[in-house]
């Protein structure tokens, strides 16, 4: 008599792969279609904005509002809505969304690290945007007052007259003829620039930058140099880049996106500030101008800015810097991927002696 078939073992399914992130270069151009993207939609709504406000009549005027904004009394408010909002959706939102949406979440804390961290960290690095005023100045005025070969000569005069016209209108957005209006210009100009670039910036483009090139150095300073040119303004790029190194530093040794955004926003603030003084007449000096300030007050800010960068330095965070799970090389034969060596065995010299750094084990 033959036997009854024995039940099949039930099947354990098998546990599925993570899903790997996206190459750092997928990465980069999903960010830029997102960040494109937000600043449509942001459009969109800064022109519904300017109906509700100010009208359809201005709505229909809003190209030459926008081009003559002087010519116009709602001019002022038309400008800060239609540089706000999409500012704030485009780089904001589209790193939010990046973050957000893709494989990259997996690690979003280890990017974005939002992990606590003292208050010594904000009081430090808006101190040394502060302190970092009169070296900076050197450089400003260096760059300010740079001169290209003279084949290029061409060139440097069209570069000339497009920042001369972006100066003009830079001077007409900080005019403020009240306090509402210097209090909105801390939002648009301040606070807005603060969140959505260093979450775009440093957030992704220098996570992204230290993956591929398995550095986060180059990234720190390969964001930077992005950091700057995105601001189209070739006789200020060299002090921009030089602050947006000092922003990728402030992250990857802080652990903490909020340390760069504290300093971003210091930047801009401390300028909104100087102007408004300027205009009531409390101060006399110009924010604006592109001079030097006086040698001895340059090197001794350089000093003080030397000596705090490696005062935070020294107290940078364990492990602050993004870790580097794996770089990615675009070769003929396609995607390399070279991932770092485990760690081994080390000593450090300590004020207690030597410390024997053991490999984590699993």
């Amino acid at each position: 008599m033959p036997m009854p078939p024995s039940p099949a073992a039930p099947k354990t399914p098998r546990p599925q792969a993570p899903t790997p992130p996206l190459h750092p270069a997928l990465a980069l151009m999903l960010l830029v279609l997102l960040v494109v993207g937000g600043m449509c939609l942001g459009l969109f709504i800064a022109m519904a904005g300017v109906g509700v406000l100010y009208g359809t009549g201005v709505l229909m005027q809003v190209t030459d509002v926008m081009a003559r904004p002087q010519n116009h009394p709602e001019g002022w408010g038309v400008l800060m809505l239609m540089q706000g909002i999409p500012l704030l959706l485009g780089f904001g939102g589209g790193a939010w969304a990046l973050l957000t949406f893709t494989s990259l979440r997996r690690d979003a804390a280890s990017r974005l690290a939002w992990r606590p961290f003292s208050a010594t960290w904000l009081l430090a690095a808006i101190g040394l945007i502060i302190i970092s005023v009169p070296a900076m100045s050197i450089l400003i005025a260096w760059n300010a007052g740079l001169h290209l070969p003279p084949f290029l000569y061409s060139w440097e005069k069209a570069a000339r007259l497009y920042e001369d016209q972006a100066q003009t209108l830079t001077t007409f957005l900080t005019r403020f003829s009240s306090f509402e209006r210097f209090l909105v210009a801390v939002v648009v100009v301040a606070i807005i620039p603060a969140i959505a670039e260093e979450l775009t910036f440093r957030g992704v483009v220098l996570r992204q930058l230290s993956r591929w090139t398995n550095s986060v150095h180059w990234g720190v300073w390969l964001s930077a140099a992005v950091f700057s040119a995105i601001h189209v303004q070739f006789f200020g790029f060299f002090p921009r880049m030089i602050l947006g190194v000092m922003l990728g530093y402030l992250f990857v040794w802080s652990g903490n996106i909020a340390v760069s955004m504290a300093a971003h926003f210091a930047q801009n603030f401390a300028q909104l500030l100087l102007l408004y003084l300027q205009q009531r007449g409390t101060i006399q000096f110009d924010a604006d101008a592109n001079e030097a300030l006086p040698w001895p007050l340059a090197l001794v800010s350089l000093l003080l800015t030397a000596g705090l960068l490696y005062w935070l330095y020294q107290r940078r965070a364990e492990l602050a810097a993004p870790p580097v799970a794996e770089a990615h090389t675009l070769t003929s034969h396609g995607v390399e991927v070279r991932r770092p060596a485990p760690p081994v065995a080390g000593h450090t010299l300590t004020s207690h002696g030597i410390d024997s750094a053991e490999p984590p084990r699993a």
